[in-house]
């Protein structure tokens, strides 16, 4: 290996190292769209989500988030509430967690062991992600089948006030 490569190297997982102190903490959602070749452009939790991301030092992370708009469930208790109700709550939101890998400087790995949706354990989810003053973005690494198009998505993540 040369020395313009071992100095390409470093720098790579300096870039890697900074991403990776930046995204550790938690992180309040602002945003989510969704957006198809053609401009159309979709809210997949609605005008109004929440949502609370959280990367730790010790390579984990994990993301809820949810519809503003969701219905409380009619019983007090999750055991007694009805199929059709639990069923409605869970479409309008979105749980996951597991390690995480800061794999280049504009990307970051999911790797989930868990989750609200089943098919994606043991299944990675990789993000684009950026820094915007005291926004972070992450976003679909490429365009995929999201609500009747292929779409790029982007997620605007905030630090709690």
């Amino acid at each position: 290996m040369t020395v313009e490569d071992q100095a390409g190297e470093e720098k790579e997982r300096e870039a890697r190292e900074e991403v990776r102190g930046k995204l550790l903490g938690a992180w309040h959602l602002v945003s989510y769209t969704a957006t198809s070749a053609d401009g159309d452009v979709v809210q997949p939790l609605g005008p109004t989500p929440y949502g609370l991301i959280l990367y730790t030092p010790e390579g984990y992370m994990s993301a809820q988030l949810g519809r503003g708009d969701r219905p409380p469930l009619e019983s007090a208790r999750l055991e007694d509430a009805a199929t059709d109700e639990l069923a409605r709550a869970a479409i309008g939101y979105v749980a996951y967690g597991g390690p995480f890998d800061v794999t280049g400087p504009t990307t970051v790995e999911h790797h989930v062991t868990t989750s609200l949706f089943p098919n994606w354990i043991g299944r990675t989810q990789a993000r684009t992600v950026s820094f915007d003053g005291p926004l972070l973005r992450l976003g679909l690494a490429a365009p995929t089948r999201l609500w009747g198009a292929e779409r790029t998505a982007e997620l605007t993540w905030s630090r709690p006030a």
